[in-house]
């Protein structure tokens, strides 16, 4: 630790800030030059000036003259951070594009809320909520196995639905399909049960109610889904109840193995087929995929019917796709996500790979300028978008009141800028495979911001004709289903 008390500062300053003299910067200027960023906790009581490593204050004895602190009045950018109920889960600050000129280098200061206490004492009190009085001397010995058959099941529906609830639509051919297996997967388990002990028996019984419970969620939304987009008259109600099914039973276990066996196979397959049948109007992340890339090099508009027939039922989260047919990805990318994924597929980032921890829960990571250069290009638009030439990973930050179409806007537009980071790098027949070991060099003369700025241009000429044509199609887009789970929205100020 460091510091003056003399200064008026309320707290030491931590080791981990860049102490130097003025008479030294000038025989040190790569470390003058060294962009930080500097995630601060919410409850550390420490000057947010003393975090951008700017201007040196030359000072004499009992001053902070040694440190490097930003000028009061050095206008900047603010970026706020919200999640999907619009609380601010973080604060970026970084000068204004007025600076840039000026400074070869920025930085970005990233600032927390405050974080509320915990107590061990609010984790006894809502277990006991759950317990009988007098646990465990009030019950039987066998009275938490039952407990754990039983909740797992519950506990298994409530984070299923927290985690995939928003990607259960846009993703319905898929999770009902899913559906299926799980639950068939459950019987199975039940049939099997039987032959093993009593330890194991739970381990399996808690199992298949886990994806008994899976399947509920999976299955009733999926469902849901689909009968919306089968009546066409109003008639979601006549839908939903002729949709029932009459069963049978039989007692003889080789009977109920064969028939079991027998009527798995059926209805895998068949429910297989029903859902490469369903023909879905809406573009999630896979079918604008297939829908913009014969777009972007046929010129060809693909509708519902012809689109199903290329899709594929299950397919890897966030994938970038050139045409269905193609055996390898582009790349992946994430949107709705914040923007300090953004920033680690910056070039600085892309060769640390990882934020840098110091003991005191502080974290410094090296900025680029590229951030200011893409709030100036995305300025006029309800996104902000960048991809990584090594890691071919992009991510996409919207902005607060992004629509369907600036979402939809965003997703093509990753796919043509992966695209032609794939042609730039040679890569754009063979693609990148799905493995971790698939990644290519890019070429230094490569500009990431050059791609993002000459295809904006011509994506945007083209944009609102294109989107009239797929409507004409029969896609609706005006619904956002590329979003599958809770994304964050960022406030830009200057």
């Amino acid at each position: 630790m460091a510091g003056h008390a003399e200064c008026g500062h309320p707290r030491a300053i931590p080791s981990d800030i860049n102490l130097c003299s003025p008479l030294s910067s000038a025989r040190d200027g790569r470390h003058a030059r060294e962009q930080k960023l500097r995630l601060i906790p919410g409850n550390q009581l420490f000057p947010a000036t003393l975090l951008l490593n700017k201007n040196p204050i030359a000072g004499g004895p009992g001053s902070c003259g040694s440190v490097w602190m930003a000028p009061a009045t050095a206008p900047e950018l603010i970026v706020k951070e919200t999640n999907e109920i619009g609380t601010t889960v973080k604060t970026y600050r970084c000068p204004s594009s007025r600076l840039r000129s000026k400074r070869r280098s920025e930085s970005v200061e990233i600032i927390l809320p405050p974080k509320l206490p915990s107590s061990t004492s609010y984790l006894t009190s809502i277990l006991n909520v759950f317990l009988p009085a007098g646990y465990p001397h009030s019950v039987t010995d066998d009275y938490i196995e039952y407990q754990i058959y039983e909740s797992m099941g519950r506990i298994a529906t409530i984070l299923f639905a927290h985690r995939l609830g928003t990607s259960l639509e846009p993703e319905c051919k898929m999770y009902r399909l899913a559906a299926d297996i799980l639950n068939d997967s459950a019987m199975v388990l039940d049939c099997l049960s039987p032959i093993f002990p009593k330890p194991v028996r739970v381990g399996l019984l808690s199992l298949s109610s886990v994806l008994r419970a899976l399947c509920g969620v999976a299955a009733g939304s999926s469902k849901a889904s689909l009968s919306a987009h089968f009546a066409r008259w109003g008639n979601l109600g006549e839908l939903n109840a002729v949709g029932s099914v009459v069963v049978s039973y039989i007692t003889s276990p080789l009977e109920t193995w064969i028939a079991l066996i027998v009527l798995l196979i059926v209805h895998l397959g068949t429910n297989h087929a029903a859902v490469r049948a369903v023909k879905m109007t809406t573009l999630n992340r896979q079918r604008a995929n297939i829908v913009f890339s014969h777009l972007f090099e046929d010129n060809l508009i693909l509708t519902p019917a012809e689109t199903s027939k290329e899709e594929r039922i299950f397919e890897r989260d966030g994938v970038l796709r050139w045409k269905a047919e193609s055996s390898g990805i582009l790349g992946t990318c994430q949107i709705g996500t914040s923007l300090e994924q953004l920033l680690l597929l910056l070039p600085e980032q892309a060769d640390r790979g990882a934020l840098e921890t110091s003991r005191t829960t502080s974290t410094t990571m090296d900025a680029s300028t590229n951030l200011t250069a893409l709030l100036e290009l995305f300025r006029e638009e309800e996104y902000i978008l960048y991809f990584g030439p090594l890691s071919r990973r992009g991510a996409i930050v919207l902005k607060a009141g992004a629509t369907a179409q600036a979402q939809l806007k965003a997703w093509s537009h990753a796919l043509l800028v992966s695209r032609h980071l794939a042609r730039k790098n040679g890569t754009a027949t063979s693609c990148i495979h799905e493995k971790q070991g698939g990644q290519g060099e890019l070429s230094p003369s490569v500009s990431v911001l050059s791609i993002l700025r000459d295809t904006l241009q011509e994506h945007t000429r083209t944009f609102k004709d294109r989107v009239k044509r797929l409507e004409h199609a029969g896609w609706q887009t005006d619904v956002a289903s590329l979003e599958t789970k809770p994304g964050r929205r960022v406030h830009v100020s200057v």
